[in-house]
């Protein structure tokens, strides 16, 4: 089973977006009843939120390392500066704009493996069924048949999300 998808990544028995073992590192932990945000380190989340919540979600991830770096401008559209590793969304009861950051890993995201995990997190949000994010096995037997994907190419990274989800059932 492949252990990562750009900043997705196995981590012991649970799926982490973000470097969770980076001293000092943010990282969002995908559970069964939402997202757990939190600092390595620090045993408790500093924020949790459950899938229900959720009217889209959203991820930013910069290809390389240094795209992250404070100084550089960081604009809607463009995954870079300091919001360049991000999740992002609108979340609901009470109705407000969210974002958590997480620490880039050491290792450079392929754009092929950022461009399909996009678009994962897109017709998962749009099936309704952001919830799969946080099902271990699901999620692993995805990462499976996306990680063999490296094309920067939009439409053959949505075509693979399209038949793997067809494949798992959603």
């Amino acid at each position: 089973m492949a252990q990562f998808l750009g900043p997705l990544e196995l981590t012991g028995d649970r799926w982490v977006i973000g470097d969770a073992t980076r001293e000092g590192g943010l990282y969002v932990v995908l559970t069964p009843e939402g997202l757990e945000h939190h600092r390595h380190g620090q045993e408790a989340p500093r924020l949790t939120v459950q899938w229900s919540r959720f009217l889209e979600l959203n991820v930013q991830a910069a290809y390389r390392k240094w795209q992250t770096t404070p100084g550089l401008p960081s604009r809607p559209g463009v995954d870079m500066g300091r919001d360049g590793c991000s999740l992002h969304d609108i979340v609901r009861h009470p109705y407000d704009l969210w974002r958590v950051r997480y620490t880039h890993h050491q290792r450079r995201y392929t754009g092929g493996h950022v461009s399909v995990l996009k678009y994962l997190f897109d017709r998962l949000d749009k099936a309704n069924a952001l919830d799969r994010l946080g099902d271990p096995e699901w999620l692993g037997a995805a990462v499976a048949q996306l990680s063999g994907h490296t094309s920067w190419y939009s439409p053959a990274a949505r075509q693979l999300v399209e038949t793997t989800l067809e494949n798992l059932g959603i």
